[in-house]
């Protein structure tokens, strides 16, 4: 039987979340005669992990749906056997990228992707502790639907079960990699306000995310598009474009890779770094690996600790450094697609090495690159004034350690992605002499 891996990666409270995509694991087994194995990964707190311990223990029994359901401890253990076994050199570096002390939305990915190959899972679906689903006619749209129909298919069978195709008939013979979708509702809080108080100044911030080279026109649109998700519509009916997906129309808290995609590349494991997880969003695209787009779309919104002061300042940091990896990544994204095809063996999958030596030309950034970047939110932040000014004087203080991160995130990722496939083949089960560790038995 396929056995899927539908994950929630999460640090906060998020009960009503975790019922939520319950239902969606419990619907994907029900329609697709699949075995899907929830994974929570609960970074949170005590007083929170309690409260997400009684919701698990409170799931309704669901055919073919196994719940697994990992603190940070249990994730420990898991992750010391499995670089253990790999014999990858600097076994404890590599484990503070895997399970840092600090979030880090690549790094809770990544370990979802070596839970999923323990379990021998074909393919990985994430979502988001701050999301819900749409509804239509009563009942949720579940976007499980569209990825367990196309995911690791050939693209020619799947050309039939959508909405249209725009894939290259070169490609036709390549399968599903990705399948994804955006959201609806809520932009980012906090880069919303800046738009609402000052649109110069928004420009001028959301601007640094945009690569250089575009006309002005373009430029502007992409400012304009930026953080929106897929705006406000409501689900009426299914769209589905069988394509190679571009990076700006899908969301990480809607997303579901092939696992000869995530078996093959991590996530960048940067900490306090929004936008970090979306590397291979790009890396699918870049390389030619169909995808299929879809319009199931998760309603975003923001939990209370987003709206305080310190969940500002917070978003504040991992904002900055995402506008200060922005060059890095450019760097990488240039490379990956000139190199097209050739990112890809010639059995169609992804060689790490190829893109790890990408990754490192992406470390050569001048400093002075992103010494004008912290100039520019420092200018405009003081301009905002209010919290702003205090988001400000926090970036200030922490800037000599904010350049310096920017540089050793990028020689970090490009040391996972070296060690990457002897991670993932030590966590699969035909490579294992011993059985699972307990911490990753499940409740069914």
């Amino acid at each position: 039987m396929r056995r899927v891996c539908l994950t929630l990666p999460t640090d906060r409270a998020c009960a009503a979340t975790i019922r939520a995509v319950a239902e969606e694991a419990a619907y994907g087994a029900r329609r697709f005669g699949v075995e899907v194995r929830l994974l929570v990964l609960d970074s949170s707190d005590a007083p929170v992990l309690a409260e997400h311990r009684k919701a698990v223990a409170a799931l309704p029994p669901a055919p073919g749906v196994i719940v697994h359901h990992l603190d940070e401890d249990e994730q420990r253990i898991l992750l010391r056997e499995v670089i253990a076994r790999s014999g990858v050199a600097e076994p404890d570096r590599i484990l503070g990228l895997l399970l840092p002390d600090r979030v880090s939305y690549g790094a809770c990915t990544d370990r979802a992707f070596l839970v999923a190959e323990a379990l021998g899972c074909t393919s990985v679906h994430r979502r988001d502790s701050d999301s819900r689903y749409q509804y239509l006619d009563g009942e949720p749209v579940f976007p499980l639907h569209h990825e367990l129909t196309a995911l690791g298919r050939p693209a020619a069978d799947v050309a039939g079960l959508v909405s249209r195709s725009r894939l290259d008939p070169a490609c036709a013979g390549r399968p599903v990699a990705m399948v994804g979708g955006s959201f609806v509702g809520e932009m980012s809080v906090d880069v919303a306000e800046i738009r609402r108080l000052d649109p110069a100044v928004y420009e001028d911030v959301v601007g640094l995310s945009i690569p250089p080279g575009y006309p002005e026109i373009w430029r502007r649109n992409l400012i304009d598009e930026s953080f929106r998700g897929a705006g406000t519509a409501a689900f009426t009916a299914d769209r589905t474009t069988l394509t190679s997906v571009s990076p700006t129309r899908v969301d990480m808290c809607n997303i579901a890779f092939d696992r000869e995609v995530y078996g093959r590349m991590p996530l960048p494991p940067a900490t306090d770094t929004i936008g970090s997880d979306y590397f291979l969003i790009h890396l699918v695209h870049d390389a030619r690996l169909p995808g299929v787009l879809h319009n199931r779309h998760i309603v975003n919104f923001h939990t209370g600790e987003r709206r305080s002061e310190a969940g500002f300042l917070a978003y504040q940091l991992r904002f900055a450094k995402f506008l200060l990896a922005v060059p890095h990544f450019d760097a990488v994204y240039a490379g990956t697609r000139e190199a097209g095809d050739t990112l890809l063996d010639p059995e169609g999958h992804v060689r790490a090495s190829a893109v790890a030596g990408l990754i490192r030309t992406g470390t050569q950034v001048d400093r002075a690159e992103h010494t004008a970047r912290l100039d520019v939110l420092d200018r405009s932040y003081r301009a905002l004034g209010g919290r702003y000014a205090t988001a400000a004087e926090l970036l200030a203080a922490r800037r000599d350690r904010l350049l310096d991160e920017a540089r050793r995130d990028m020689e970090e990722f490009a040391l996972l992605t070296d060690a990457w496939e002897a991670l993932t083949h030590a966590s699969r089960p035909h490579d294992r002499t011993e059985p699972l560790h307990d911490s990753v038995k499940g409740i069914a």
